[in-house]
C-alpha cells in the first residue's frame, strides 16, 4: 500500500475545486486552495483548509500562473497538484515543472499530453496504433487522376478541404464518384483565392454524427482500463449542452469495440490516470478517434453515477503511485444518467454570457436521483472574468425516461434571479422530440435552434392558467401579510386588519399589475379567502372564477371555472414564477399606479453597458454626428466583444470611458446631445 498525499493544492476554482475538496475531505486529505483578487470571497476558497492569493482577475494574471501556483504548493507543503479542467490541466510545460519541484501532479504524464497536442500528429499515431480515424488522403500528390483514386478508396461521402483554410472556406461535400472532378477544381479555385494555396486533404464526411466519448483510466503499472462510455451528441456551436450514459445509439458490441479502442489508445501513449477518448461515431455504426482529453472532464459525474465509483479518488489513488482500484471486468453499469449545466447566460440574445449577484438561488434539494455540483450560492457573484457555469445538475434513474423525467421535476424547481439563466432553455432542451427519441446528433441544435426558444405568441390556454395562478398566488400572498401585520399591530380586531380587500367604495375590487419580459400586464380581482372572480381588462375584460384556491408549501392548488388545477410557485416578495410541470411563466409584480422613469424614457440619448466588462476601443468622440445603429465602442466581456452602437443620429455630448477602463453593468458610457 503506498502512502496517501496528506496535502494537495487545488489549482482552479468554481465547481471542480469544490468537488475535489469534497473527496478529499471524505479521505482525509487536507486541501489548499488559491484564488484571483475576483474570487476572494468565492466558495473553493470557504471550503479548503487554507488559500492564498495569486493575482489579478484575469486568468493571465492569476490561475495560469504556473510558477505562482507551485510557489504557494512549496510554501505550505502540498503533496501534489490537482489542475482541475481547463487553465493549466492540459498544459505539458505546467505538469513537466510541478514534477520538477517534487510535487507529483495528478493528470497523466507531460510526454503523453504532448503527443496529443498536434491534432495531425495524433492522428498519424493512433492510426499506428490500430485505433480507428477518419479514412482520407494529406499527401503530396495532388494530381487530379490520383486525388480521384484516393477519393473512391476512401469511399462517399467525402470532403475536400483546402489544406491552408479557415472560416468555412475551401470546403466541398462529394456525394458520389461522378462529382469529384468538378468540385474538386471549384475548391482548389476557391482556395487559390482565398488563401493563396490549392493544396487540398480529403476526408471522409460523417454524415448527421454522434459524439461519443470513452472515459478511460491507467496507472502507473502499466494498466490501463475503460468505464464506459458518454453520450454528448447534444452541442451547439461545438459546446457540450447535455451529456449521458449509457448512450442509446450504442449495442452492447459496439460498446466493447469502442472500449477496446480507447484502451489501445491510451496505451499507445502511456496514459496514466484519467483521460477521455473522443470518438466520432457515423449513423451506421463506425467510429473514428477524435482527440483525446488528458484530464478530468466536466461530465465525469455522469460517469461515477453510472459505475457508482468516485473518479476523483481514482485520480488520488493513482497519482500516489497505487494500482487501478478495480480491474475491467469489475466495472459495472447499472441505471442511467444525465447531466445539464445551469448557465448565466441569455439565450435570447445568442447566448449571450451573464453576470452579477445572484440575488435569489433555488435549485432541488440533492439526493439520490439528483445530484447538484456548484461553485456558487445564493448571494454570490457571477463574475465576467471566467465561465458562467452556475451549477451542473447530474439526475439518475433506472432507465432513460425516468431518469429524463427526474431531470424535468429538478429544472421545474429551479429559480435564478440575477443574471440571466438558460433554465427555460434546458427545460425545453429535455422535452424536444430529438432528445426524448435519442436521435440527436451534433449538428441538431445548430440547425433547429428556433425550437429550443420561448415562442413569440405562447400557447395563450397553457399561459392563461399559469396567469390566473399567479394572480391567485399573489393575492393569497397579500391577504397573508395583512394578516401577519394585524396580529402584530396593537388593534387586531379593527376592520382594516381584514384581509378581503374589501375598502369603502369599491367592494372588494383589487388592481394588480405585472411585468413579463417588459410587457405590462393588469388585472382586477373580487373576493378572498381563496375564492375570486378575476378579470383581464386587455382581454375584452373576460373573467374567470376561481374558487377553494389554497397554497401548502410551493403548491398552488385551486379551480379555474370548475377545472382543478394544481401549480407549482417559486415567487418571492417582487417574482412570481408559476410552474405547470411542463412550462413556466415569470412575472414581476409592479405597482399599479406608476409612471415611466426619466431614464428609461431619455435611454435615446445614453448608449449604455450590457454587461460589466473592459473598454477595448472607443470610436467616437465628444462634437462627432453619428448615424442611427453607428458603432461608437467596444467592450470585452466573457471572452467576447461587444459592439455598443449609437440608438439614434445625432451629435455625441459626452464619452465616459476610454480604452482600458473597467466599466460596470447599466453605466451610461456615450451620451448624445439633446434634441
Amino acid at each position: 500500500m503506498h502512502a496517501m498525499f496528506e496535502k494537495i493544492l487545488i489549482a482552479n476554482r468554481g465547481e471542480i475545486a469544490c468537488r475535489v475538496i469534497r473527496t478529499c475531505r471524505k479521505l482525509g486529505i487536507r486541501t489548499v486552495a488559491v484564488y484571483s483578487d475576483a474570487d476572494a470571497d468565492a466558495q473553493h476558497v470557504r471550503q479548503a483548509d487554507e488559500a492564498y492569493p495569486i493575482g489579478g482577475p484575469r486568468p493571465a494574471d492569476s490561475y495560469l500562473r504556473g510558477d505562482a501556483i507551485i510557489e504557494v504548493a512549496r510554501r505550505c507543503g502540498a503533496q501534489a497538484i490537482h489542475p482541475g479542467y481547463g487553465f493549466l490541466s492540459e498544459n505539458a510545460d505546467f505538469a513537466d515543472a510541478v514534477e520538477a519541484a517534487g510535487i507529483a501532479f495528478i493528470g497523466p504524464k507531460a510526454a503523453s499530453m504532448r503527443k496529443m497536442g498536434s491534432k495531425a500528429g495524433a492522428k498519424e499515431l493512433m492510426q499506428a496504433a490500430g485505433v480507428p480515424v477518419v479514412p482520407g488522403y494529406t499527401g503530396e500528390d495532388q494530381d487530379p487522376a490520383h486525388l480521384h483514386r484516393q477519393a473512391d478508396a476512401i469511399g462517399y461521402p467525402l470532403m475536400i478541404k483546402a489544406a491552408h483554410g479557415g472560416g468555412g472556406k475551401g470546403m466541398r461535400i462529394v456525394r458520389d464518384s461522378g462529382e469529384f472532378l468538378a468540385n474538386l477544381e471549384s475548391c482548389q479555385r476557391e482556395a487559390r483565392n482565398a488563401f493563396g494555396r490549392d493544396r487540398v486533404l480529403l476526408e471522409r464526411y460523417v454524415e448527421r454524427p454522434r459524439h461519443i466519448e470513452i472515459q478511460i483510466f491507467g496507472d502507473s503499472a502499466g494498466q490501463v482500463i475503460h468505464l464506459n462510455e458518454r453520450e454528448c451528441s447534444a452541442q451547439r456551436r461545438y459546446q457540450k449542452v447535455l451529456e449521458e450514459s449509457p448512450s442509446v445509439f450504442l449495442t452492447p458490441q459496439l460498446r466493447a469495440q469502442m472500449g477496446a479502442a480507447a484502451v489501445q489508445a491510451g496505451q499507445a501513449i502511456d496514459y496514466v490516470n484519467a483521460g477521455t477518448v473522443e470518438f466520432i461515431v457515423g449513423q451506421d455504426g463506425g467510429f473514428y478517434f477524435m482527440e483525446i482529453n488528458t484530464r478530468l472532464q466536466v461530465e465525469h459525474p455522469v460517469t461515477e453515477l453510472v459505475t457508482g465509483l468516485d473518479l476523483v479518488e481514482w485520480q488520488l489513488r493513482v497519482a500516489a503511485n497505487e494500482p487501478l482500484p478495480l480491474g475491467q471486468d469489475a466495472i459495472v453499469q447499472r441505471g442511467h444518467a444525465i447531466e445539464v449545466r445551469l448557465y448565466a447566460e441569455d439565450p435570447e440574445a445568442g447566448f449571450l454570457p451573464g453576470s452579477g449577484k445572484l440575488e435569489r438561488l433555488r435549485l432541488p434539494r440533492a439526493d439520490a436521483h439528483v445530484r447538484l455540483d456548484s461553485g456558487v450560492i445564493e448571494g454570490d457573484t457571477v463574475t465576467i472574468f471566467y465561465d458562467p457555469m452556475i451549477a451542473k445538475m447530474i439526475v439518475f434513474d433506472s432507465d432513460r425516461p425516468r431518469a429524463l423525467a427526474r431531470l424535468r421535476g429538478a429544472l421545474a424547481a429551479c429559480e435564478i434571479v440575477g443574471p440571466k439563466s438558460n433554465i427555460e432553455f434546458l427545460e425545453r432542451l429535455a422535452r424536444h422530440p430529438a432528445v426524448v427519441g435519442g436521435t440527436i446528433d451534433t449538428g441538431y441544435l445548430d440547425r433547429h435552434l428556433d425550437e429550443f426558444m420561448p415562442a413569440a405568441n405562447p400557447d395563450e390556454a397553457g399561459d392563461l392558467d399559469l396567469l390566473i395562478g399567479a394572480t391567485v398566488a399573489e393575492l393569497l400572498s397579500q391577504e397573508q401579510r395583512t394578516r401577519e401585520a394585524a396580529a402584530a399591530s396593537n388593534d387586531s380586531s379593527s376592520p382594516w386588519a381584514i384581509a378581503d380587500g374589501w375598502r369603502l367604495g369599491h367592494g372588494g375590487r383589487r388592481s394588480l399589475a405585472f411585468l413579463r419580459r417588459d410587457q405590462r400586464l393588469e388585472l382586477q380581482a373580487h373576493g378572498s379567502g381563496g375564492d375570486y372572480r378575476i378579470e383581464i381588462p386587455a382581454n375584452d375584460a373576460a373573467a374567470y372564477d376561481v374558487q377553494g384556491a389554497r397554497m401548502d408549501g410551493g403548491e398552488l392548488s385551486l379551480r379555474i371555472d370548475g377545472r382543478a388545477r394544481r401549480l407549482s410557485t417559486l415567487g418571492d416578495g417582487h417574482r412570481v414564477v408559476m410552474h405547470d410541470g411542463e412550462r413556466r411563466l415569470r412575472l414581476e409584480a409592479v405597482p399599479m399606479y406608476h409612471h415611466q422613469s426619466s431614464a428609461a424614457a431619455g435611454s435615446g440619448n445614453n448608449v449604455n453597458a450590457p454587461m460589466p466588462g473592459r473598454v477595448v476601443v472607443v470610436k467616437a468622440a465628444p462634437g462627432d454626428s453619428v448615424e442611427a445603429g453607428q458603432e461608437v465602442m467596444v467592450i470585452e466581456a466573457m471572452k467576447m466583444e461587444l459592439s455598443l452602437k449609437a440608438p439614434r443620429a445625432g451629435k455625441i455630448a459626452e464619452v465616459r470611458a476610454v480604452a482600458g477602463d473597467f466599466v460596470e453593468a447599466d453605466a451610461v458610457l456615450v451620451t448624445l446631445e439633446t434634441i
